[in-house]
């Protein structure tokens, strides 16, 4: 162990945390306003119905398959009798399965946000870096497990990154044990935080949102402005109100 795998192990994780925490704070203080998606579904459609879907799927089974392999000991899923061969295949299936969900759900995303001009319009360039770093993170994560345990002999992780990764809540991180995992998932996982510190500051910030407040606001109340038969021509706001009938000046008795 050496200054470097201090830094990347033990410091730079608890930075990115220490961001992501202070960021979704600030943005809830600041930008309550901008804590939003910034929808393009007006735009288009046909192509949104099948990508969205996809993707957040994936996800969410990414992040289930996450914290089941990170923080679930090794000791608690074979005390109720899942070997590690049987967790292994579940893990490589599901994972792999739920990681190209993740990647063509993007994909077909990115390939309408650059093709539909309206939505192309309104990308950013804060919309852009968050696609690279998050298709990254996605790319590496396929990646460090095709060439484990597809393409190689196997890796438990397990063993090596989950105990780390679990050592960093009880605030006793040990680098040490990084050292000998292989520099595929060292990639992913520095990504990984580093998109953790990129996180509060892009529109991916609506994943740590529910709507709670629709479930007590108030009804919203239309009101129809079209003018219809039988009723009064409406005005304009600008043209103030009507004006009162004069009657003509005439000779005062």
């Amino acid at each position: 162990m050496n200054t470097v795998d201090v830094l990347l192990w033990a410091v730079f994780p608890y930075l990115s945390i220490v961001i992501l925490i202070g960021g979704l704070v600030w943005r809830y203080r600041y930008d309550k306003f901008g804590w939003t998606t910034r929808s393009s579904q007006l735009y288009e459609t046909t192509l949104l119905r099948w990508a969205s879907p996809m993707f957040h799927f994936g996800v969410l089974m990414v992040l289930v398959g996450h914290i089941g392999g990170l923080l679930i000991p090794k000791s608690w899923t074979e005390a109720v009798g899942i070997t590690e061969h049987t967790y292994h295949l579940m893990a490589v299936f599901v994972g792999t399965v739920a990681g190209l969900c993740t990647l063509i759900g993007m994909a077909l995303l990115i390939a309408r946000r650059r093709l539909t001009g309206p939505v192309f319009a309104a990308t950013t360039k804060n919309d852009k870096a968050m696609y690279v770093v998050l298709a990254a993170v996605i790319v590496l994560g396929l990646w460090a497990t095709v060439k484990a345990n597809i393409a190689g002999g196997g890796y438990d992780y397990r063993e090596t990154i989950s105990p780390w990764f679990r050592s960093l809540f009880y605030l006793s991180p040990d680098p040490a044990i990084m050292a000998a995992v292989p520099t595929s998932f060292q990639i992913h996982i520095l990504a990984a935080f580093t998109l953790f510190a990129f996180w509060p500051f892009t529109r991916l910030v609506h994943a740590f949102s529910a709507p709670v407040g629709y479930l007590t606001r108030p009804y919203v109340v239309y009101r129809y402005r079209d003018p219809r038969p039988g009723l009064r021509p409406t005005r304009p706001g600008w043209e103030g109100p009507p004006k009162l009938p004069t009657s003509p000046p005439g000779r005062r008795r």
